[in-house]
């Protein structure tokens, strides 16, 4: 890919503020996008301070993405920016991992609202204009429990079967009007979304065994990526050299699906 390949376009990108969201947004810009930064904390400010200090294009969107308005709102002023629409629908909260008989219905609920229909309600509120222009591209950031049943929890691993499902019907749906949806399902990640969770600051699990708390041994083992990694993936799969790439669910996880 060259360094603009996403010259005259805008993209939003989710959870923004850190982690993955952070580098997928640093890379688009590098490559010529305007990114709009959304995320629930005024640390997209910083990303965008960190965009725009190295020459690059973005703004910040501060909100929370399950909220219809927000949505709505940020959806507009990539509107307003103008040029071609994208979507990375990264934002993301973990649970307990709890099974089914041991979740509260509040976790359940707030896994679903930010996992599942804040990419539901960002993708209903792009499509009308990615299909008003012939093109577009969407990448969710699933995971491993996209795929799998042992990854986490009941309530975030419905949430990313969900949204696994989300990405097949999406891009089945509108193949015919050059709209494309793909997923990532990253294993373990060095991110910090094992301590910016909700469900675990009550203090319910212990941060730091991320997914050693409920894989085997064999499979805890597994090397853990790095957010660059996660990132340049996505970056791919939003770009034009991956044109032909849509509907496909695509483990970046070091090899713990395949085991």
């Amino acid at each position: 890919m060259s360094l603009q390949d996403f010259a005259g376009q805008t993209i939003i990108v989710t959870g923004a503020g850190s982690g993955i969201g952070r580098v997928t947004a640093l890379r688009l810009a590098e490559r010529g996008a305007h990114v709009i930064v959304a995320d629930i904390s005024d640390s997209a400010e910083d990303v965008v301070k960190e965009i725009t200090d190295a020459g690059g294009q973005a703004s910040a969107a501060v909100g929370d993405i399950s909220d219809q308005q927000v949505v709505d709102d940020v959806v507009a002023q990539a509107v307003d920016t103008g040029g071609r629409l994208g979507l990375v629908n990264n934002a993301g909260i973990m649970d307990k991992f709890d099974g089914a008989a041991e979740t509260e219905d509040a976790v359940w609920e707030r896994c679903l609202r930010i996992n599942l229909t804040a990419p539901f309600l960002l993708t209903r509120a792009v499509l009308p204009h990615m299909r008003k222009a012939g093109v577009g591209a969407i990448v969710n950031t699933g995971s491993a429990a996209s795929l799998r049943g042992a990854a986490a929890g009941a309530a975030y691993t419905a949430s990313k079967h969900g949204l696994a499902g989300l990405t097949r019907n999406t891009a089945y749906t509108y193949s015919r009007e050059n709209i494309r949806c793909n997923l990532v399902a990253p294993g373990g990640v060095d991110t910090n979304i094992m301590t910016t969770s909700a469900a675990v600051n009550e203090g319910d699990i212990d941060p730091s065994h991320g997914l050693a708390a409920i894989t085997p041994v064999h499979e805890s083992a597994l090397r853990t990526a790095e957010p660059e990694e996660i990132a340049a993936i996505i970056v791919f799969l939003l770009s034009d050299t991956a044109s032909d790439v849509n509907g496909v669910l695509l483990p970046v996880d070091g090899g713990w699906v395949a085991g």
